[in-house]
């Protein structure tokens, strides 16, 4: 297998040229030629601009071809990319390119327009794609190159363009390959350092691990690219393998989303947990609860029926072809949990996080433990503050080749978070069985000490709570030594059942005696309040939970 990520991508590019490689859903296709082309370009405008491997790029646009161009553009010139969520407010995008001192900064016209220049003052100059036009620019190298490339890229390649012009120089595993700053649900932003040997070690244990993909096989990219989960195993990891990826690049409703799995016909599919239990809460379990259907399913040989029915609708959902669905993000409900192994779907929960570029747990669905994240993938080591770490939950330290060099400009932080043996806090409370299967607790910073000493576990008490009726999503927290519960409740739901607003607040209410009934004495909720509105995400559906505290 190659051993580094540049060379993977050049060869994936050559291997594929003459056959489609990324494309906008209902939108334009690129060939691994065309690939290629655009990447070169890019390299050029660098090169003519003065740009140093090492220096800065920034890039903030919606997932799209232009994106991901832009992105292998950067990275395969040795540049650090600083990728930016296009849902990040002007001054949070101002604030991050100045902080990373980017020098160009790709994005879309109707991002542009919120920013003010003179805000960004460390740029050379903003290039918006995927026209490849100059939004602004300090530069008159910068422009020349941008306003020349045509010319310029003809110049270079005058004898033609062909799979041997590629070639991205290997790059030391050590360096810098981007900046990636987090999403924010418990607060201030920090810019992650991830190395090429980070990137390199999630994309191999892919290639490695998820066997089942193959050249030519469709990849549905549903994730934000600014975020390591979808960069990293919607794009760099399918891209090597030789797939053809398609970017939704919109809001991903039930609608076209099925629609895209319909074209797609993705074998794997990698998402948040919200998508399949809108799926299944909303279309599967109503149905499933009906009378009749009751009825049937109390008979053996009729449920195995009806159970596989359901499984080969679900899996034609997801287009047909899907070997597996991978979800991570956040914990599943155990309702949605158990009923998909009852009906053997074949998925699996993933744990990661940006500061191990992202994975840190994964198993294959079929030998899945249930409530588990998966074992430690290769390369990994972890331990558990705890005297028994199987029974009593402690703090997850890990440590391999895909732990973070550190926080950009923030040494405090990295302090806090990695000692001087590279040993990574990830803030993350768990057991971990005697097979090296990983159970999840929750977050060290929400904990809760009851009354009595004993710690509690919110995000334990919300699964169980958001699986009572009329309950959308909640939030778990202390107030003055009690614990309380806000609850959002599920609007739309009540109102088909033809229940009232106030009626539907009702019935949350009266889930305090079942929830309380399901909890131990010490983590008993002593009210639930009521949240008329959504609870505020980032845009990976976390809840920004220090906003209710």
């Amino acid at each position: 297998m190659t051993k580094e990520l540049t060379t993977a991508i050049a060869n994936s590019i050559r291997n594929r040229w003459d056959h489609d490689v990324l494309s906008d859903f209902q939108g334009i296709t690129l060939t691994g030629r065309e690939v290629a082309q655009q990447i070169e370009q890019i390299h050029i405008i660098l090169k003519e601009s003065d740009i140093r491997p090492g220096d800065k790029i920034a890039l903030c646009a919606r997932n799209s071809t232009a994106w991901a161009t832009a992105f292998l553009g950067a990275m395969t010139y040795g540049a650090v990319v600083v990728p930016l969520l296009h849902e990040f407010r002007p001054e949070n995008v101002e604030h991050l390119v100045s902080h990373s001192g980017a020098r160009i900064l790709f994005t879309e016209q109707s991002i542009f327009d919120h920013l003010d220049e003179n805000r960004i003052s460390s740029l050379d100059g903003a290039i918006l794609i995927p026209e490849m036009k100059l939004a602004f620019s300090r530069s008159k190298k910068l422009t020349a190159a941008v306003e020349n490339i045509d010319s310029l890229f003809s110049h270079r390649f005058s004898k033609g363009f062909s799979p041997e012009d590629v070639s991205y120089k290997a790059v030391n595993q050590a360096h810098l390959a981007l900046i990636n700053y987090t999403s924010g649900s418990t607060g201030n932003s920090k810019g992650v350092m991830l190395s090429y040997g980070n990137l390199w070690s999630n994309v191999r244990f892919g290639m490695k691990r998820i066997d089942f993909l193959h050249q030519g096989d469709g990849m549905l990219s549903m994730l934000p690219l600014a975020h390591m989960y979808g960069l990293v195993f919607e794009f760099l990891f399918p891209l090597c393998k030789g797939c053809h990826i398609t970017f939704l690049g919109r809001v991903p409703s039930p609608k076209v989303v099925l629609k895209a799995f319909a074209e797609v016909r993705p074998k794997l599919v990698i998402t948040v947990p919200l998508v399949i239990e809108k799926i299944v809460k909303g279309n599967v379990f109503p149905i499933l609860r009906k009378p009749m259907m009751k009825m049937l399913l109390a008979i053996p040989g009729v449920r195995d029926i009806v159970y596989k029915k359901v499984r080969v609708q679900l899996l034609e959902a997801f287009g047909g072809q899907l070997q597996q669905l991978i979800l991570g993000g956040a914990a599943v409900s155990s309702d949605v949990e158990e009923f998909l192994r009852r009906i053997k779907f074949p998925f699996t929960v993933g744990y990661g996080m940006t500061e191990c570029a992202p994975l840190v747990t994964y198993e294959w669905w079929a030998t899945q433990r249930p409530h588990s994240c998966g074992r430690l993938v290769d390369g990994m080591e972890a331990r558990v503050d705890s005297p028994d770490p199987v029974n009593i939950p402690g703090i997850l330290h890990v440590r391999g080749a895909n732990v973070m060099q550190g926080y950009f400009k923030n040494d405090e932080a990295t302090a806090e978070a990695l000692d001087n043996k590279g040993w990574l806090n990830t803030g993350d409370i768990c057991t971990i069985d005697s097979d090296g299967y990983v159970y999840l607790r929750g977050r060290d910073k929400n904990m809760i000490l009851s009354s009595s000493g004993q710690n509690v576990y919110p995000e334990e008490i919300e699964v169980k709570l958001n699986n009572l009726p009329m309950v959308a999503e909640s939030v778990v927290v202390d107030r003055d030594g009690k614990i309380v519960a806000l609850v959002h409740p599920d609007y739309d739901s009540g109102l088909k059942q033809k229940l009232t607003e106030a009626e539907i607040e009702q019935r949350v209410q009266e889930n305090l005696a079942e929830l309380n009934r399901q909890l131990p004495a010490y983590s008993h909720v002593n009210r639930i309040e009521i949240h008329k509105e959504a609870f505020e995400k980032t845009p990976k559906h976390s809840i920004r939970r220090f906003l209710y505290k």
